[in-house]
């Protein structure tokens, strides 16, 4: 089912009147945490800081000692062994190497050992080295300056409470901040300075090439010119999480920890959101510090995270997600749910039915289609056989002809109507004369994607006796509605709640209910697809007739903005989303296999309108499908931002957006959209394609999410050739 879009790919014409980029699959930085949590030792140990070295060391530090980081957790580094028999207080890093302060000295294990200054300091809080091993160490009696292993230099300052130090070694100088003041001490001539004050001062760190200095405070951020300290820009409240707790300047990148996540500046002013057991063991940042490579380390209340930035292309994600989707969520050649029994521990995955396996594999199967069309790779094609088989065996399995089950499972192991006391004729899941259950209360949902797929293994596989065998699905499948007077009709012969496709269900809508809209493009692209395939004239008259009898090209030609809001009707309280996605599997079908040019034309209208709609939220798949549809102009760059933007982890954590004070929030609307702009996929939940705009919720680790939810875009981006190959 190739797009009618003309696509000027290396100056060759595809066919069609309108033109289309393509995107050049480069490497790009892609981000993924690695966590590691403190544990529950007795006592649990208070992190304080978190540093690197030259060596790719990672070193936390904690009140009870130091620790590394260790399969998934932190535990004791007892590499020095004498460095676990002294108090250690702080950990800095000078020349890439580690630097600690004890209550007794300042010393380092590189450099052969031989940095050790004995400080006599009573209390010492903080230190920070400056030039040629000199340093200053902070106290709540005030501040000390070392020269050549030799305190050269002391201050008292009244009710001093340092939070932190820094060296600017283009200026000679330190900076101390405190909560309410900032201090310079200006090293040739040693001279200190209290250069501003302010309250509930946190965090520091110099930014724009040392010319502004940021900080931090519990209620935002501060813009300080670096020579003047005078404020440059009002307090910044609009940030994801306003109590500021670590800043750190990371590749002239501002990082920033609060009690609500960590986030980093862009380059737009806006900021990446990095929060949630998605991100970080927790939400509580006690420190930022760059970590080996490009990886920025996070430091939490409960342990430490290592956000990564590898360079990978589009094509190298879908290949890690092909890897995860057969390894954790194959079920009978299904695409399976992942539950985990411990919440995020993938090594406690257990296999399970949902409501929608076949839909939901009919979207994994067209993926592993599309790839197998743009790369020719006999391991596309071996796993979409295995697909269909599975989605195949969901009519044989019911024993009524062309009515599919939703799924199946051996009998015991379904996930409900497990209860003995329930009556046999009274159980959702038949038990067949095998071993094995079905489940029988098929909605639209599936016979939807069953059409969407099959036309498309129709007409992608090589091998003929496979293509007949999709068109025999399309056939029975088409015959059972028509039969049974445009409903799906289940084994007692009652007619299932959704399975609803005759003109007294259908026109009871009023017209700007989606269903009345929906449920005639669907029932009319079945009938072309059901004609197209086998020829038989039945299949467009029964088409005709709902058209011109009953409306449905009326229906059907009716343009998505009139759908809104029914006081009292089911199904419109709420943008339906679910709908969308049914809509746009079903929208190539409808244009491609049209009785007609006249038809074609009228139906792109329709298709646009509904595209137009759906276009604030950046969906891949709506855009990809609109382009397979012939639909011209597909927002490239918003589909590709989608695919870059999608998380590796696919656990559901929970995740919470409402307290950002850096989004635009908009009134309540039937669409059900919160902000001004839709938030990347990786700072929301994880949520399939009918899951729009969901900014707060999750399931607390409890699963992990199928990767056709990437995997179908990409390689349907692939087919149209929206995306290119991938490039060195």
């Amino acid at each position: 089912m190739r797009p009618f879009i003309l696509c000027m790919v290396s100056g060759i014409a595809l066919g069609g009147s309108a033109l289309c980029q393509q995107y050049e699959d480069i490497p790009y930085l892609q981000d993924y945490a690695e966590k590691y949590a403190s544990g529950d030792e007795d006592p649990v140990p208070v992190l304080k800081q978190v540093c690197s070295d030259r060596n790719h060391n990672i070193q936390v530090l904690s009140r009870q000692g130091l620790l590394q980081s260790w399969n998934s957790a932190l535990v004791p580094d007892q590499r020095y062994r004498p460095l676990s028999d002294m108090h250690i207080l702080a950990l800095e890093k000078y020349r890439d190497q580690f630097v600690y302060m004890t209550d007794k000295a300042i010393l380092s294990n590189a450099w052969a050992g031989k940095f050790y200054v004995e400080h006599r300091v009573t209390g010492p809080l903080h230190f920070v080295m400056g030039d040629d091993f000199s340093f200053l160490i902070a106290s709540r009696e005030g501040l000390f300056y070392f020269e050549n292993g030799q305190m050269v230099w002391k201050h008292s300052l009244d009710a001093f409470n340092p939070v932190e130090l820094l060296f600017d070694r283009q200026a000679q100088s330190f900076i101390i901040l405190s909560r309410h003041a900032i201090h310079t001490l200006h090293v040739p001539d040693r001279k200190l300075t209290k250069v501003y004050a302010g309250k509930a001062l946190t965090a520091m760190a110099p930014a724009d090439g040392n010319r502004h200095l940021v900080v931090g405070t519990e209620a935002g951020i501060l813009t300080l010119d670096r020579t003047s300290f005078a404020g440059i820009a009002p307090l910044n409240t609009k940030l994801p999480g306003k109590h500021i707790t670590a800043i750190e300047n990371i590749g002239g990148r501002l990082w920033f920890g609060s009690s609500r996540g960590a986030f980093a500046l862009r380059e737009d002013g806006k900021f990446d959101y990095y929060a949630s057991r998605r991100w970080l063991v927790d939400d509580r940042v006690i420190d930022i510090s760059a970590g080996p490579g490009r990886s920025v380390l996070v430091l939490t209340g409960k342990g430490l995270s290592r956000i990564n930035f590898t360079m990978m292309t589009l094509e190298e994600k879908a290949n890690r997600f092909q890897e995860i989707q057969r390894l954790r969520h194959i079920r009978y050649g299904f695409s399976s749910e992942t539950n985990l029994l411990v919440p995020g521990d993938l090594s406690t995955a257990v296999l399970t039915d949902t409501d929608n396996d076949g839909l939901w594999t009919s979207m994994y199967l067209a993926g592993e289609l599309f790839r197998y069309a743009s790369t020719g790779s006999e391991d596309a094609l071996q796993n979409a056989y295995e697909a269909f088989e599975a989605m195949e065996r969901l009519t044989a399995i019911s024993g009524i002809r062309g009515f599919p089950a939703r799924t199946y499972e051996v009998d015991g192991y379904q996930s409900s109507d497990t209860d003995p006391a329930i009556p046999e004729d009274q159980k959702i899941w038949r038990l067949n004369e095998d071993r094995w259950r079905w489940k029988s209360t098929t909605s639209s949902d599936e016979s939807c994607g069953h059409f969407f797929v099959y036309a498309l293994f129709a007409e992608m596989v090589p091998d003929r006796e496979w293509r007949e065998r999709a068109i025999h699905q399309i056939q029975i499948e088409m015959d059972h509605i028509i039969e049974h007077d445009w409903y799906l009709v289940t084994w007692n012969g009652e007619i299932t709640r959704w399975g609803r496709w005759n003109p007294d269900y259908v026109n009871s809508f009023p017209v700007n209910v989606g269903d009345r809209r929906l449920n005639s493009t669907l029932i009319l692209a079945f009938l072309q697809t059901a004609y197209h395939f086998t020829g038989k004239e039945i299949y467009k008259e029964k088409a005709y007739e709902l058209m011109n009898r009953f409306g449905y090209l009326e229906n059907v030609l009716r343009p998505a903005s009139k759908i809104g809001y029914v006081e009292g009707q089911i199904l419109s309280d709420a943008w339906n989303h679910s709908d969308d996605e049914m809509y746009f599997l079903t929208v190539p079908a409808l244009i491609k296999y049209a009785f007609t040019d006249k038809l074609r034309n009228q139906y792109m209208e329709s298709v646009r309108s509904h595209w137009e709609v759906e276009r604030s939220e950046k969906n891949p798949l709506w855009n990809f499908m609109y382009a397979l549809a012939g639909g011209p102009d597909y927002d490239l760059d918003a589909s590709v931002w989608w695919l870059k933007e999608f998380p590796l982890d696919l656990v559901s954590w929970n995740i919470e957006n409402r307290h950002r004070r850096d989004l635009t929030p908009v009134a309540p609307n039937f669409r059900g959209q919160e902000y001004s702009e839709i938030l990347p996929m990786d700072e929301r939940p994880m949520h399939l394609h009918n899951g729009a705009y969901r900014n707060n919720g999750g399931s607390n680790g409890s699963r992990e999410y199928p990767p056709y939810i990437y995997l179908l875009p990409y390689w349907l981006g692939r087919y149209v050739e929206a995306i290119g190959p991938p490039q060195n």
